[in-house]
């Protein structure tokens, strides 16, 4: 073996190796940084929030999802049942990317939040509605925690209940109903 043939291949390695490392590189999905390509993005980040700090997701409203809330009493409490239309609940441990019609409901109660929903019922604990009226209130939220939103608004539904004196040990047949989505 002569020492120019031998030279020649290792040049010839060596240009292979640089070849695949660049194109490597340079041939990726992902962005300038090297990681995944980026999702789509989903409606439009405002600048106004929810009223708990969480920005609006602004969103189309032939293409926003849509949440109804019925209140009813049983036992210990009243049960919450969430209809959705255009929305599926995502699993737990999903990743902070808004993703179309898909997130959690919040679950308030005059304004408070009591719960993070990804299932369509609720068990809302009677300690938690004391006697009087209140409002209760599902929002539904994107996975990345801005609130999905219509014209500036946020969506939910909410359902008044009144609990009287009795109801507050033991709930009565005082129940709500809000908006449900309309039928498709």
């Amino acid at each position: 073996m002569t020492r120019t043939s031998w030279t020649r291949r290792s040049l010839a390695a060596l240009a292979a190796c640089v070849l695949v490392s660049c194109a490597a590189a340079g041939c990726g999905t992902g962005g300038p940084d090297g990681g995944t390509a980026a999702p789509s993005p989903v409606g439009k980040v405002l600048d106004g929030t929810d009223g708990g700090g969480r920005h609006l997701r602004e969103v189309a409203e032939e293409d926003a999802p849509e949440v109804g809330v019925e209140v009813t009493p049983e036992s210990g409490g009243w049960m919450v049942r969430l209809t959705f239309r255009r929305f599926r609940c995502s699993a737990p441990g999903t990743g902070p990317a808004a993703a179309p019609g898909r997130g959690l409901a919040h679950l308030f109660v005059d304004g408070r939040r009591v719960a993070r929903l990804r299932a369509h019922e609720y068990h809302l604990p009677g300690r938690l509605v004391p006697h009087g009226t209140h409002h209760v209130t599902a929002r539904l939220y994107a996975d990345d925690g801005t609130a999905w939103a219509v014209r500036g608004k946020p969506v939910q539904s909410t359902a008044d209940i009144t609990v009287s004196d009795a109801e507050a040990d033991a709930p009565g047949p005082s129940a709500g109903t809000g908006t449900p989505p309309p039928a498709t």
